[in-house]
């Protein structure tokens, strides 16, 4: 049978209504931030997940919980901390509360099995994972030398490679998490632009990866009969519980583990450091590639939106990179890689520096004196002169009283010379907004605990993660709520 909900979200809150004031007849007995978590749910309106989500029932069989109850009810478990869906089931049993703001009535809530089978039906795809479980080892992630630095790229394509096959064959939205995602931008990240939080018409993006460790090791066992035969170096495919994990090196806590590389791209411009798109990828990919494949994959599902800039670590320090986004009129604000070479003869005589400010004949600074946007192009005068009292250098290098100037081009090498330049004000202040990815990607691992879902499947992670995206964006809609629902139960009582 198909799920049927007439009464929209106003059932909703009636029903809420209604049994608060049979099981809570005292709304002070509960705690404020119990009440901040009531307000949310009572303002959020899932009538929409049910219409989106018809399609994924049968016109027979018994009348099927709602989906908008059923997510709402996950999302609930989320906010109050409830990791297991087989200690949440048992919760709702036991805490009226709960059953209460999930849309449920204490007495008749759904079973573990109920909401797994609800997971089954958000995820696009008859396989758990995204890839077979028989598959080759993969190569090893070597430990750096230095105590937090990110390992070495394993990766078999180059990141040229890997952009010219991106822009060429770029990725459709038909993927196994499309579900999620159209259930997450519509009552989301959708409500968060109309919230002004979001200016998809003109908006920051700021991308990093971060390590979720899913297993102690990496378990896998052999398809072949090489060992019996006495073959020690075995190459053949093997068969791995969670095919789309493997080793990486976690740089923060400067160990090696099993599991996912989380690329998230976060409106950096945001106060509230809210989600966009995420992606996860195996552990021991590099982030370069990691934010190629977030790239195409998130213009692919959010084709309106017009990025205008985007921030960046030094492991996106590629000159690939940079073209990409001059072709594409995006500014790029990227830390440089002293690995990747950062001293560069300029015409001949000058040389750029490691922030990609000239350095003078004499080993200084140039000083920063504007940019022609017009030309594209930075302008740097000798850092030992004025107009005023002349160049007080010993070996002046121009015999004018304005110093000598250089002018660096964009097209020359847009690497090295950014602009705004590194030195600047503007690129320093626009930088500082990248550890907004830091900082949400905190807000899933520790605040939401995304690490201890304890799951053996893609699929199961990425229903945590959107759901935890979701009540990122829940959350950010605090200060546009009050506590509308207490003031009714007051006058009821």
């Amino acid at each position: 049978m198909l799920p049927f909900n007439p009464g929209g979200h106003s059932a909703y809150q009636n029903h809420v209504l209604n049994l608060f004031l049979e099981y809570y007849p005292n709304p002070d007995s509960l705690p404020v931030s119990t009440w901040t978590i009531i307000d949310h749910f009572w303002h959020l309106d899932l009538s929409q997940v049910d219409e989106q989500m018809k399609c994924k029932y049968s016109i027979f069989g018994p009348k099927p919980r709602l989906p908008s109850c059923m997510l709402r009810s996950m999302l609930v478990s989320l906010e109050f901390k409830v990791i297991s869906y087989t200690d949440w089931a048992a919760q709702l049993k036991i805490n009226p509360l709960y059953a209460i703001l999930s849309g449920f009535t204490p007495g008749d809530t759904p079973g573990v099995g109920t909401f797994y089978d609800f997971i089954n039906r958000l995820w696009d795809s008859d396989s758990d994972n995204l890839s077979d479980h028989e598959r080759l080892p993969k190569a090893k992630v070597k430990k750096p030398s230095k105590k937090g630095v990110k390992a070495d790229s394993i990766e078999k394509v180059t990141v040229e490679e890997l952009l010219e096959s991106l822009e060429l064959n770029p990725p459709t939205t038909e993927q196994p998490y499309k579900s999620l995602f159209e259930i997450f931008k519509l009552n989301f990240l959708d409500k968060s632009v109309e919230n002004g939080l979001i200016n998809p018409e003109s908006i920051a993006l700021s991308g990093d990866g971060t390590p979720v460790v899913t297993a102690n090791r990496e378990r896998s066992r052999s398809t072949c009969g090489c060992r019996e035969k006495g073959i020690t170096d075995c190459h053949c495919p093997r068969f791995y519980s969670q095919p789309d994990c493997d080793i990486g090196w976690d740089s923060s806590r400067n160990c090696f583990y099993s599991g996912y590389d989380l690329y998230m791209l976060t409106a950096s411009d945001s106060d509230s450091d809210l989600p966009i798109f995420p992606l996860l990828n195996c552990a021991s990919m590099h982030d370069s590639h990691g934010f190629l494949r977030n790239w195409f994959t998130m213009k692919a599902f959010l084709p309106d939106y017009n990025i205008s800039k985007i921030l960046l670590d030094s492991a996106h320090d590629a000159m690939p990179i940079y073209k990409y986004f001059k072709r594409n009129s995006i500014i790029p604000f990227i830390d440089l890689n002293e690995k990747r070479g950062i001293n560069l003869k300029y015409k001949n005589d000058f040389e750029i520096g490691k922030d990609g400010i000239p350095v003078c004949l004499q080993g200084l600074k140039m000083k920063h004196d504007g940019v022609e946007v017009k030309r594209n192009r930075s302008k740097f005068r000798c850092p030992l002169a004025d107009r005023k009292n002349g160049c007080t250098c010993p070996n002046p290098c121009s015999d004018s009283k304005y110093g000598r100037t250089v002018h660096l081009q964009n097209k020359d090498n847009p690497r090295l010379i950014n602009i705004p330049p590194r030195d600047s004000d503007e690129w320093k202040n626009e930088y500082s907004n990248r550890t907004s990815s830091e900082r949400c990607n905190k807000r899933e691992k520790i605040d939401y605990k995304y690490e201890d879902g304890n799951h053996r499947s893609t699929r199961n992670w990425y229903c945590r993660l959107y759901c935890i995206m979701m009540c990122q964006h829940l959350d950010a809609w605090d200060s546009l709520y009050e506590s509308e629902l207490k003031l009714l139960l007051n006058k009821a009582a």
